[in-house]
């Protein structure tokens, strides 16, 4: 059987970037910058007020104080937005708010507390310092300078900084776009009646959910049946619109296994992997786009996207924190393993005392004790048992 490792890499391999484009600051938020951003401005742009008081020449107000203090004919009121140009004669003061621009002459600004908050004449009762409460232009940013770099995600701080500087778009490296095939005659939508031998189908939802988490974008094609023709048919619609089809189901050793019927042809190459849940594994390309076929199972589905194929995504997209946090923990309660297969089991992990437990049965099908497991415990192929108070590799999923 293949390893874990060697069938990491064959996914890996599958997966690659997509070129470069230019997206609206809100759409590439999330996403990793495939050129540098460059200031095409400095900010602040202009010179401007970082209180609501006045703006003086500070020699002017020099021997202010609060038992003397020294009054000023108010010249000007500066809100922020007025867009004309001003200048501050000597031994005036004009009233000024926050972010508005400080007239010429102008060398500090007194915070309206330290006045009488005059609008004809003020009283002022404090000395400045030049430079007191002004914001210079290009303190924060100088015109030409990069302000951000390829390779980094734009986090929203990023988004606020293009849009302070008139950006409107950013070069991104776009989300990878993966499309959700479920295969299997007993499969209806949820919110439909069942039949007997009907099931709902529940795994194109669930890897549509990994997909976004992940960083990507999910869309899910219609359910098919085990027919062959009608899987293929389905599978060549969509080629157009996805970077990545994921399959479930239809790779096991049975019949009506129709993945593996519809793709055994040399497109997808099937394999076993010494893992437990999610021994059936295949990756290939159809019609030149990579196709990663994940067991049936909802357990064994999920656990195989986050063993797979959520790594090789983020890889693909750049993104940081390609895997999963993982660390070691003590197990508080004696496990088993089988021997020759590294386990992935859920568990509950607890912070506060460092320690973690299984939960649930091991089996593919309990997908409850999965929705509420914070992490995998990954217990390796040599391993039979796993001892309470011993260590073990823990992946969180939260």
């Amino acid at each position: 059987m293949r390893t874990v490792e060697e069938h990491q890499r064959v996914v890996a391999a599958l997966l690659t970037p997509r070129a470069g484009t230019r997206l609206p600051l809100v759409q590439a938020e999330g996403l990793v910058l495939t050129a540098d951003v460059v200031a095409p401005l400095s900010l602040p742009v202009f010179d401007n007020s970082a209180m609501d008081g006045y703006a003086v020449y500070a020699p002017d107000i020099a021997a202010a104080t609060e038992a003397a203090p020294v009054r000023l004919p108010v010249a000007e009121d500066i809100p922020a937005g007025r867009t004309d140009t001003l200048t501050l004669t000597p031994g005036t003061a004009h009233r000024i708010m926050t972010g508005a621009p400080l007239p010429e002459g102008a060398t500090a600004v007194v915070p309206v507390e330290r006045t009488d908050g005059g609008t004809d004449t003020v009283e002022i009762r404090v000395s400045a310092p030049p430079g007191q409460h002004v914001r210079a232009a290009g303190e924060d940013v100088t015109a030409g300078t990069p302000v951000l770099r390829a390779g980094q995600v734009v986090t929203p701080a990023a988004v606020g900084l293009a849009a302070a500087l008139g950006i409107a778009e950013l070069e991104v490296a776009p989300r990878q776009r993966v499309l959700v095939m479920s295969t299997g005659t007993e499969l209806v939508a949820p919110g439909t009646a069942l039949q007997p031998g009907q099931i709902y189908e529940s795994n194109a939802a669930m890897l549509a959910a990994a997909v976004r988490d992940a960083g990507a974008v999910a869309s899910h094609a219609p359910m098919s049946s085990d027919d062959v023709a009608e899987f293929r048919a389905a599978l060549t619609a969509h080629l157009e619109d996805a970077d990545l089809i994921i399959t479930t189901g239809g790779v096991s050793a049975g019949a009506y296994e129709v993945v593996k019927d519809a793709l055994g042809d040399g497109e997808v190459e099937f394999a076993k992997v010494a893992m437990q849940p999610g021994m059936p594994q295949g990756a290939g390309r159809v019609g030149g786009v990579p196709i990663i076929t994940l067991p049936g199972n909802p357990v064994s589905a999920l656990v195989s996207f986050e063993v797979f194929v959520r790594p090789a995504l983020r890889a693909a997209m750049g993104l940081a924190d390609v895997h999963r946090r993982q660390h070691t923990a003590e197990l508080s309660e004696a496990l088993t393993s089988p021997a020759g297969k590294r386990q992935f089991r859920r568990g509950v992990y607890d912070p506060a005392t460092g320690t973690v437990a299984g939960y649930g049965p091991p089996a593919s099908h309990h997908l409850r004790y999965l929705a509420s497991a914070n992490c995998l415990l990954d217990i390796g192929e040599d391993v039979t048992q796993v001892d309470a108070g011993s260590a073990v590799r823990v992946w969180e999923l939260t």
